[in-house]
């Protein structure tokens, strides 16, 4: 089980080495906080980071997000990818408005019932926002954990009821401690423990490593699979969105995004985003809602 001494190791590293990111300042709200949590789902920082930017100048309180036009959302959204993140996340700053009284609630069972928050997400907001003692687990957290503790290279693409346990027996008890250790641990993943390349040569948990004691292992088929993109829907459903992002188009305008005549993807697509909710249909011509 990796000691405090490990852990001490890795908040010092992240004292030092840690980017400085605006929703890391001490300033930062819990709206600004959970909004960059959304956004970095799936996304790296360096595509966030103008969005999050622009985005919190915008709508800085979750009354200014949820009184926004759904399609002005949709427009400032732009390719982060996955557009319906950025209608949960309107629907969940009309929550907070209604529910809550403008305020980002405290608690991860009243974070959980907002929608579109999950149970990392929960923690993420309940560790960076509130400063209160949460088990936060993302890819980045898991896979150092796995390596360090387990000797495995990947932790997977589900978080395991075993990871679970792991992550909550390594968190620190001290709450300040615990959250200085969760900001770390995930830097130290997005950073230095990378999925690819880790640079273990550099890493503060180097000599903790089980997984760089037995020689890096390769990888034994928990490693989470890239999905494709040429070809796929999810491309299609791009492609019509940066189409209306422009305004609205005819039927027969987003026909012509067909990569020749045996593609029949569009039509397949543009239902699915319409009963999404990301796009409205009248007569002959599509529009964001």
């Amino acid at each position: 089980m990796l000691d405090g001494s490990g852990i001490d190791a890795v908040i010092d590293w992240f004292a030092r080495a840690g980017r400085e990111l605006p929703w890391r300042a001490s300033d930062a709200s819990a709206w600004g906080i959970l909004v960059s949590e959304i956004m970095l789902q799936q996304t790296p920082v360096v595509r966030v980071l103008p969005r999050w930017q622009e985005w919190m100048r915008r709508w800085p309180r979750p009354q200014d997000l949820a009184e926004a036009p759904t399609a002005d959302v949709l427009r400032a959204w732009d390719r982060l990818g996955y557009p319906r993140r950025a209608l949960r996340l309107q629907a969940c700053a009309r929550a907070i408005v209604e529910e809550h009284g403008g305020e980002v609630p405290v608690g991860l069972e009243a974070l959980r019932a907002l929608p579109g928050i999950g149970e990392y997400t929960a923690a993420a907001v309940t560790a960076f926002a509130h400063h209160e003692r949460a088990v936060v687990a993302d890819t980045n957290i898991r896979r150092v954990l796995v390596r360090c503790v387990r000797g495995e290279a990947f932790p997977g693409s589900t978080f395991t009821a075993s990871q679970r346990a792991l992550a909550t027996e390594v968190l620190p008890a001290e709450t300040e401690r615990s959250v200085r250790w969760n900001q770390a641990v995930m830097e130290l993943g997005a950073l230095v423990c990378t999925s690819r390349s880790p640079h273990c040569e550099v890493c503060p948990l180097a000599p903790h490593c089980a997984w760089l004691a037995k020689g890096r292992p390769a990888d034994s088929g928990t490693r989470a699979r890239t999905q494709a993109f040429e070809g796929t829907d999810r491309q299609m459903r791009g492609r019509i969105m940066a189409l209306l992002r422009e305004g609205p188009a005819s039927r027969e305008r987003i026909a012509q995004l067909r990569t020749d005549e045996a593609d029949d993807r569009v039509p397949r697509c543009l239902d699915s985003l319409v009963a999404d909710g990301l796009a409205v249909v009248e007569d002959r011509t599509v529009r964001l809602p």
